[in-house]
C-alpha cells in the first residue's frame, strides 16, 4: 500500500494523542473525520509504528496494547471500579444504569454516593473521597477522552465502553454477590494510562 502522507493533515495530532491512551471520539470531529476518512492509510502507517489502530463500532478509535504484556496499572482499575459503582447507583436509583451513565452529568454529589456506597472498594485504591475520585479518575477520563467537561461536571463519552466490556466479561465468570472481583480481573489497559 502507497502511503502519501501529504493526505493525512492531522497525523501528528492523531498520533500525539492515540500514542497517549487518548480515544478520538464524535466529539473530537476533525480528528475524527480524518481517521474515518482516512482509516487505512493511518492503519498501515501505524501498523508499520508498532501501534494497532482500532476502530470500535460505538463511535471511537484508540491504539490497542497486548493485554499479555500491559501491566494492569492503578488507573484502569479506579475507571473500572468507579464505573462499576456508577453503574450501581444509577440502577440502585431505578434508572437504566446503561442510559443514565452517558446522559447524566457527573458531579461532587454523584462521586460522594459512589465512594460512600463502595468505600471498602474505593480505600484499595487510596480513594477516600469525591475529591480524591474528581482529582484521580475524572480528570484522567478527561485527559484520556473518556469524559467530557460540562462546566465543573463530567460526562462520559462513548471510549467507556471499553470498561464496560471488560466489566461484563467479569460479570459473566464471577459468582453471584461476589462485587469484590471487580479489582482482581485485568481491565483494558495501556502503557500510556500507567504514565498519566
Amino acid at each position: 500500500m502507497h502511503l502519501d502522507l501529504q493526505e493525512l493533515t492531522q497525523l501528528a495530532e492523531i498520533y500525539k494523542k492515540l500514542s497517549g491512551g487518548y480515544h478520538i471520539s464524535e466529539q473530537d470531529l476533525a480528528l475524527w473525520q480524518e481517521l474515518d476518512a482516512q482509516e487505512l492509510s493511518y492503519s498501515a502507517l501505524f501498523s508499520g509504528l508498532g501501534h494497532t489502530l482500532k476502530r470500535d463500532s460505538r463511535g471511537f478509535f484508540y491504539f490497542d496494547v497486548d493485554d499479555a504484556s500491559a501491566n494492569m496499572g492503578k488507573i484502569s482499575r479506579l475507571f473500572a471500579l468507579t464505573i462499576y459503582a456508577l453503574v450501581e447507583y444509577f440502577a440502585d436509583q431505578g434508572r437504566d444504569p446503561l442510559q443514565a451513565l452517558f446522559d447524566s452529568e457527573l458531579d461532587h454529589e454523584v462521586f460522594a454516593a459512589i465512594v460512600q456506597k463502595q468505600y471498602h472498594l474505593f480505600e484499595q485504591l487510596d480513594i477516600f473521597s469525591a475529591t480524591d475520585v474528581k482529582r484521580e479518575v475524572a480528570n484522567r477520563m478527561l485527559r484520556l477522552g473518556l469524559a467530557r467537561a460540562s462546566g465543573d461536571n463530567i460526562k462520559l463519552l462513548a471510549p467507556v465502553h471499553r470498561y464496560l466490556d471488560a466489566l461484563l466479561q467479569l460479570d459473566d465468570g464471577a459468582p453471584q454477590g461476589s462485587s469484590d472481583t471487580v479489582l482482581l480481573v485485568d481491565t483494558p489497559d495501556t502503557e500510556e494510562m500507567s504514565d498519566v
